[in-house]
């Protein structure tokens, strides 16, 4: 396309200079520059950049796509792939929130105190997860260059401290550049009804029949695509979506789910061998690559019992109509583009994964994953009630840890595994069609790093790094552009050297060799977190050059190459705040709002409060009360913590009678009702929790109305952490999935009507 720029304002100081090429150390781009920010009229774009899409999904394994060779068909993902080019090599840090820290970044995520997942973050300066801002993301770089900017989906980049009313925000994705968000700030939510931010305030998402959360990112960036064109038709766009697909809870359309029906019953054994075989065949891996062996963790298919094997393939039929599903609204936006004629100056990123695929469904896989690794307390017999279910509004579902090696075929390990690529390894496609021409279809096998994303776009646009950012020097990007990789299969890689460490899990790439680390903890049992010293990680050799799945360890063959790249691990990781080492701490040291404060109190109107905001009360006694004003017919939710996954929801039914719903995840549901309607005037409602014997334990949960018992209910087991890690404490309404079973023709989230929640108070005793 044309970009035409009616207003002849200056770029300011943002010279048009290409990056520099990647030596063996990353280093700073040429010609850094300045913004000006003394002109009130708004900057526009140089002449000729393209609008930029990056798309990026999460937990899908390098094996998983049919555009990679994998078993489920992703349409959209092959057609770009068609006209752009396909990465083979391209890297992930292996877990969430530092993935995309890098890719918005450019800068390695240690670097930019984002080395660890935001619910594992700790107070050393390479994992406390509060981004600085000598590391402006490339969102804030195009805005201040002439673009518009949005984003859609998941973000788990702000701090737990900072996710509510009170801010701070300049860590929410409306602080780091983009004018416009629409998602979720955890780390998953539930597709059909999630926790949902509109730039910084917590709304409801139009739930009902029909609705998933994937379809609604998409019909929202579509619509502000269309918006920003019709009003700003010579701006360039920056869109990120980030849909929470197919991070657990596995979630889709009961008919995508319907289209895999007898798809997997093979198993995941099988499944490996045919998805290796056709990767060879498509020349996804080389000719040469072994296929690493299964496990000796995980348990063959052949050794399942009957209903075992049910439930595993019906598992897998919910994670690929999730996948599938996905894929499908990809291609809706990208076929908007198409339709507005705008496609071909429009550098598209399709990352088909921020890791691995993930093995924290556990060895036989969930229905409620979240109470299944907190307390391990499902059974075989539970899964099957629920086969029909799966991947539905009331279920938490999660495929078995071998389905996800099986995704990430060729290689071994899975998800927060760093020291090996089948946490690290995933598909990558970049398209630009004026730019890519003839070399379209074709594969690329330089080592990429989503650390390139940034330092790519930037070359595309034709703009530096900036050196400083409202009188902050800025840290130099990591990255290097891939622009070199269009016009030459063969040209020599320029990212040379790159470390990875996720949970003491550690490798670092260079110049074809790897060495790994693997720390010793089971991805599959996410509680066990490793207690093992570093000094006694055993340290493994790879030549990547001529091994593509990292099957033959060379450690004791070349022993001088891997003592060369244990040290330069070492310089790595001392200029990356990736040292000290240590084991998973998680928010040891970090800001807390409930630090020190054993009672809290809040008003009707607080939603989607941080459960580790709140008095911490797992594995304690505590109790919940609740002050209120009634009007006649004064129905709704008084006050709820967590989803459909495990919460409690203290409420009025209709009929007026006080309720309580305490999901035990799908261990146990308590209902406790008082015996009549509260007449109007001034109630108080009382929850006690009463814990026996700490984390884990047996409780009894007791229901007051009025200062008077109203029903007590014996619970096998009381939760170790928290419900969810995105549905939070709201007062006077249920946000995201619902912990109660509230009467049908209710509004979503039942919110308090007809009286008015003076107050609600939590009290750890």
């Amino acid at each position: 396309m044309h970009w035409k720029h009616p207003i002849g304002t200056a770029f300011c100081a943002l010279a048009a200079a290409p990056l520099a090429a990647q030596s063996a150390n990353p280093a700073a781009m040429t010609a850094p520059s300045t913004f000006d920010t003394a002109s009130p009229v708004r900057q526009q774009a140089p002449k000729g950049a393209p609008n930029i899409i990056v798309i990026m999904l999460d937990d899908v394994g390098f094996g998983a796509t049919s555009a990679f060779g994998g078993p489920i068909p992703t349409p959209a993902l092959d057609k770009l792939a068609g006209e752009g080019l396909r990465f083979n090599r391209f890297h992930t840090t292996a877990i969430c929130s530092p993935t995309r820290a890098s890719l918005l970044t450019g800068r390695n995520p240690h670097a930019v105190h984002m080395g660890a997942v935001m619910n594992s973050a700790d107070s050393r300066p390479g994992y406390s997860g509060f981004q600085t801002k000598d590391a402006i993301s490339i969102a804030e770089i195009l805005r201040r260059a002439g673009y518009n900017t949005a984003a859609f989906g998941k973000w788990h980049q702000t701090p737990d401290s900072e996710v509510t009313p009170n801010g701070p925000f300049d860590r929410w994705p409306t602080g780091q550049g983009f004018e416009k968000f629409y998602g979720f700030q955890g780390g998953e939510a539930d597709q059909f009804a999630p926790t949902v931010y509109d730039g910084t305030r917590s709304v409801d998402a139009p739930t009902g029949a029909g609705y998933h959360f994937t379809q609604d990112i998409a019909d929202k960036a579509i619509s502000w695509l269309k918006t920003q064109n019709a009003l700003e038709p010579n701006r360039p766009a920056f869109l990120y979506f980030a849909p929470g697909a197919t991070h657990a809870p596995l979630q889709a359309p009961q008919e995508w789910i319907d289209r895999f029906k007898g798809r997997f019953d093979a198993g995941w054994d099988a499944m490996r061998e045919e998805s290796f075989a056709r990767q060879k065949r498509l020349g996804i891996i080389p000719a040469n690559t072994k296929l690493t062996p299964r496990l000796p963790q995980l348990p063959a298919w052949s050794s399942l019992a009957p209903d075992q094997k049910r439930v595993a393939a019906r598992l897998m039929e919910v994670y690929a109509g999730f996948l599938a599903h996905s894929d499908a609204q990809v291609g809706r936006l990208l076929d908007e583009l198409r339709a507005s004629g705008e496609y071909d100056n429009t550098l598209v990123f399709y990352l088909v994964g921020d890791n691995g695929a993930s093995p924290e469904g556990g060895i036989s896989g969930s229905n409620n994953y979240i109470g299944a690794y907190q307390l391990g307390l499902e059974t075989d017999a539970q899964r099957l009630a629920q086969i029909e279910t799966m991947g539905g509004t009331d279920t938490n579902s999660h495929y078995p840890s071998a389905w996800a090696w099986a995704m990430n075929t060729p290689f071994r390990w899975a998800k927060t595994v760093a020291s090996h690529l089948g946490a690290t390894r995933n598909g990558m496609v970049m398209s630009w069609p004026q730019r890519v021409g003839t070399e379209a279809g074709h594969l690329r096998s330089q080592f990429s790093h989503v650390n390139d994303v940034a330092p790519t776009i930037l070359d595309a646009v034709g703009i530096a790094a900036p050196a400083q950012i409202d009188g902050i020097a800025q840290k130099s990007m990591d990255g290097t552009s891939l622009l070199y990789t269009i016009p030459d299969d063969k040209a020599a890689e320029r990212h040379t050297t790159q470390y990875f460490e996720v949970f003491g899990n550690r490798a670092i790439y260079h110049h074809g060799w790897m060495a790994s680390a693997f720390h010793g903890r089971q991805p599959w049992t996410p509680t066990n977190m490793s207690q093992n010293k570093f000094e006694d990680d055993v340290w493994e050799l790879y030549n990547l050059t001529k091994d593509f799945s990292q099957s033959r360890d060379l450690a004791a063959r070349h022993p001088a190459k891997l003592a060369e790249l244990k040290a330069l691990f070492d310089t790595e990781a001392a200029r990356n705040l990736v040292l000290p080492l240590a084991n998973v701490m998680p928010q040891k040291g970090l800001p807390s709002l409930a630090q020190g404060r054993a009672s809290m109190t809040f008003e009707q109107g607080v939603r989607s409060i941080p459960e580790s905001a709140l008095p911490r009360t797992a594995g304690q006694s505590w109790s919940m009360t609740a002050d209120l004003t009634l009007a006649q017919g004064a129905q709704g939710v008084v006050a709820a913590v967590g989803g459909g996954a495990g919460g409690w929801s203290v409420y009025l039914r209709p009929d007026g009678i006080p309720a309580l719903t305490y999901r035990l995840f799908n261990l146990a549901t308590a209902q406790l009702a008082g015996t009549a309607p509260l007449s109007p005037g001034q109630h108080r409602l009382r929850f006690d929790f009463d814990n026996y014997g700490g984390y884990g334990k047996p409780a009894t949960i007791h229901l007051f109305v009025d200062d008077q018992p109203a029903g007590s209910q014996d619970l096998p087991a009381s939760p170790i952490g928290a419900f969810a890690l995105d549905d939070g404490f709201s007062v006077g309404v249920d946000t995201g999935s619902p912990v109660g079973d509230y009467p049908a023709g209710t509004s979503h989230g039942f919110p308090f009507t007809d009286g008015q929640v003076n107050r609600v108070t939590i009290t750890r005793h």
